[in-house]
């Protein structure tokens, strides 16, 4: 990991003062291939959200989305994966920056934050993890965003 996405990952974490958090959030970075680890519901239902964080996710999706097809053909360029992942580096800044959500709904948001910046890591290049699989990753993390944080109107990409 860069110095870059360590400082966002670490300002991630302490958005939220529960140190229990912090210690989940790097705990699930460190092992961010295992699905869904330790994301959970509000009680059943989704975690409420809010206007910075539906702007900053709706972009990711929609920079994903974008380049979805050419991720899963293998024709996206190396310059076009380390693009996407400095877009998506620059959204979580913005989700990092505007960060209003209760503790419980922040520290689930930090497991999905850290595997956003893990696939944004490999499709820059800086882990080593291929570019595509990085983006797999990014784009996995984002559909459990929708499974687990109340986003009207969310569609999960394919």
């Amino acid at each position: 990991m860069n110095i870059r996405n360590a400082r966002l990952l670490a300002g991630a974490l302490t958005c939220s003062l529960a140190t229990s958090v912090a210690a989940v959030a790097a705990d699930t970075h460190q092992h961010a291939a295992s699905e869904h680890a330790g994301l959970a519901l509000d009680h059943g239902h989704k975690w409420a959200t809010d206007a910075p964080l539906h702007q900053a996710m709706t972009a990711i999706r929609t920079a994903l989305a974008a380049r979805h097809e050419a991720i899963h053909h293998g024709s996206l360029s190396a310059a076009d994966f380390q693009a996407l992942g400095s877009e998506l580096e620059a959204q979580v800044a913005s989700i990092v920056a505007n960060c209003r959500l209760e503790p419980a709904a922040d520290a689930n948001l930090h497991l999905i934050i850290a595997r956003l910046l893990a696939g944004a890591a490999a499709m820059q290049g800086h882990s080593g993890t291929a570019p595509a699989a990085g983006a797999v990753q990014a784009i996995e993390a984002l559909n459990d965003y929708g499974r687990y944080f109340d986003h009207p109107g969310w569609q999960p990409l394919g």
